[in-house]
């Protein structure tokens, strides 16, 4: 074909390495077709880099092969190629195998080593065209460019207009018309009520008759996070003793048009409910889409005996891998409009009647939260603490804290200043190992090592990160290695599309979260052993 004729023999023994390095694991277990398109994109970088090499080369007039010679050369590269490619396509099922072991997941049929490799073609192709369509872009306006300016000062501009011309269609057209057909697609999604859902009959339910916040104005993860809100008598049964029925407030992104109106709403409706009336008061900012991990409300609400009322509002209609990837500011006006909302008619009140105030987030939702408030703007009157989850490596504050931790303790599980204000916490350790010493003022991590959301960084581009270093997390592979473009590739599909189950990666489980609100929050009245149960409850 026309297309592979000319291709560069350096391009291909790099990309060839970069193909195969792209095989190797990385956090979490990937299916054949992510495998693919990583693949092909590993190659295709490889490739570039192989045929930026070669025109450096050339165009410092350094020596090169003659005919003869490069066809020799042509002819080891091509077997090289193949046995590189064949050798570790053949290795990759026991590397994702591995994975899924370390994770306690069922066994695959395997990786499909024809089909990743027929992926990652069609994705080199794909780019392959691409480059091929802006060369001759940047040669047409160089051509036109030469009759009027001399020819160096043609090709410098060219390529100035080439890249601003592609990028202004990437960045300009596509990408930002696929990202306003997804909101207006999980918006249309949003509005839809579900057919098993029917408004609340009780008046103190947020969405009911008598509520401040319609039905409608819930949104569809509004309407399940109310409509899920445990009886009193269902709370008792689980717990063995008697309890109340939580409150749960939401305002979703149809309740108001803007963030300060729908904050306003939201604290309206919680002091209609009586939410200032509990003994613990949780601030909550959703991930993405408007949802809520069940296993941190459900564990929280049991262990405080549903004394507890819980106020969150919806921001976005996307995902949180799309949203943290698009706007690192995603959602924060919105976080910050129910935080002041909240914040300021709870320090109000008199400090020996109102509820503990906690806040939590997990993911997208962790980084919002964090950046909520202004710590200068609550220290002469501080909240009791906060709980964020799966934080994202965007946090400024997770990622000062973890760059500052103290000697010989390790980036996935950092301890920071003897654990007097920040604490750090995962399945293997919890928080009450990381001091003897917890102030009144308290933030904790839950997060795994083999989180992608949390571990992510495009300094892995060209740089080792801190977390792959000896001594490793335990749910981290060990065949586990880092190369240059390629680790961070696949640490962005593991963001992007990966998938474990509870305890691992992204996916936080119940019984963790049991564990951090119990060291947080320090509720009465629990044995050890009935700790237990609760944590058997929820891992079932």
């Amino acid at each position: 074909m026309p297309l592979f004729r000319a291709l560069s023999v350096a391009g291909l023994m790099l990309g060839t390495l970069f193909f195969a390095f792209s095989l190797t694991p990385s956090l979490l277990p990937r299916p054949w077709l992510v495998q693919g398109v990583i693949s092909g994109l590993s190659f295709a970088a490889g490739y570039g880099l192989g045929v930026g090499g070669h025109w450096l080369w050339h165009y410092l007039e350094l020596p090169e092969p003659g005919r003869r010679l490069l066809r020799r050369i042509k002819l080891v590269a091509s077997v090289f190629c193949l046995m590189a490619a064949g050798v570790f396509l053949w290795r990759a099922s026991g590397w994702q195998e591995s994975i899924r072991t370390l994770m306690e997941m069922e066994p695959v049929a395997g990786t499909r080593p024809v089909s990743v490799a027929l992926v990652a073609l069609l994705v080199f192709t794909v780019i392959l065209l691409l480059a091929r369509l802006f060369q001759r872009t940047f040669r047409s306006l160089s051509r036109r460019l030469r009759r009027h300016i001399p020819r160096r000062v043609s090709h410098l501009v060219s390529l100035v207009a080439a890249v601003a011309l592609f990028w202004a269609i990437i960045d300009g057209v596509i990408f930002t018309l696929t990202l306003r057909a997804l909101d207006n697609s999980y918006q249309q999604v949003d509005r839809l009520i579900a057919d098993d859902l029917a408004p609340p009959a009780d008046p103190l339910l947020t969405g009911s008759d008598a509520s401040l916040i319609s039905w409608e104005g819930l949104g569809l993860r509004g309407r399940r996070f109310v409509t899920a809100t445990p009886s009193a008598e269902a709370l008792s049964e689980i717990i063995g003793e008697p309890a109340r029925r939580p409150i749960r407030v939401y305002a979703g992104l149809n309740a108001a048009e803007t963030p300060e109106a729908r904050a306003e709403l939201a604290l309206a409706e919680l002091i209609r409910v009586g939410g200032f009336e509990r003994s613990l008061l949780l601030l909550a900012t959703p991930t993405g889409r408007g949802w809520l991990d069940p296993g941190a409300q459900n564990t929280l609400e049991a262990l405080h005996r549903g004394d507890v009322a819980t106020v969150t509002a919806q921001y976005s209609y996307l995902p949180s891998p799309l949203a943290l990837l698009t706007e690192g500011e995603y959602g924060v006006e919105m976080a910050r409009a129910l935080f002041q909302a909240v914040y300021d008619h709870w320090s109000s009140l008199p400090e020996a009647s109102r509820p503990e105030l906690y806040l939590h987030g997990l993911s997208l939702g962790a980084l919002n939260s964090d950046s909520a408030f202004d710590l200068y703007d609550i220290i002469d009157d501080p909240f009791q603490g906060a709980l964020w989850s799966g934080p994202p490596f965007r946090s400024e504050t997770w990622r000062s804290v973890t760059a500052e931790r103290d000697p010989d303790t390790p980036a996935w599980l950092p301890r920071f200043r003897d654990g007097r204000v920040v604490r750090f916490m995962n399945q293997h350790s919890d928080l009450e190992e990381q001091g003897e010493t917890w102030g009144d003022f308290r933030i904790a991590y839950l997060q795994y090592a083999s989180d992608p959301v949390t571990f992510f960084s495009p300094s892995s581009l060209y740089r080792e990160p801190d977390w792959m270093r000896e001594p490793r997390g335990p749910d981290v592979s060990p065949e586990l290695r880092w190369y240059p473009i390629v680790t961070m590739l696949q640490l962005l599909a593991d963001l992007a599309t990966g998938s474990a189950p509870p305890g691992y990666g992204h996916e936080i489980a119940a019984e963790h979260y049991l564990d951090a609100w119990v060291a947080l929050t320090e509720p009465e009245g629990w044995s050890e052993a009935s700790l237990e149960r609760l944590r058997e409850h929820f891992r079932r």
